[in-house]
């Protein structure tokens, strides 16, 4: 039972990114995500969603979050299943209050897209923070 267990540890890949607060940040941490899935020979059919996924929980914490904020990637092969992680210290604004500036065109679907793509989804609340999370199947 040991030696399969130090065996799934061994084939579990884990990347972590921090997220900086600044304009040009969501497209710098998804070139550096896509570059980590293909090191870790991620399935094809799979990225494209994983990328999309990094984007809005990504875009989320910068826009509505405190930093510092970081992405947390990791790679299970064979359960064929890629965890992203989006962890930040929490809201920037108090809750109910509009969010001045944002074209609403342009927000509000993120949580419905991570729905959409996931197999799982959910959020984290601890003393340090608030993770958002996903888990993404390969077919």
């Amino acid at each position: 039972m040991a030696a399969q267990l130090n065996t799934l540890l061994r084939a579990a890949y884990e990347h972590m990114c921090p997220i900086p607060p600044v304009a040009g940040a969501v497209s710098a941490v998804r070139r550096s995500a896509a570059a980590v899935l293909a090191d870790w020979n991620v399935p094809p059919g799979i990225v494209d969603d994983v990328l999309l996924v990094v984007s809005e929980l990504v875009t989320n914490a910068i826009i509505h979050a405190c930093p510092p904020a970081v992405l947390r990637l990791s790679w299970v092969p064979s359960a064929r299943v890629v965890s992203v992680e989006v962890t930040d210290t929490g809201p920037a604004l108090p809750a109910r209050r509009p969010c001045t500036g944002i074209d609403p065109d342009e927000h509000g679907r993120g949580e419905t897209i991570v729905h959409a793509l996931a197999a799982r989804h959910g959020i984290r609340v601890d003393p340090g923070g608030i993770t958002r999370w996903a888990d993404l199947a390969a077919s």
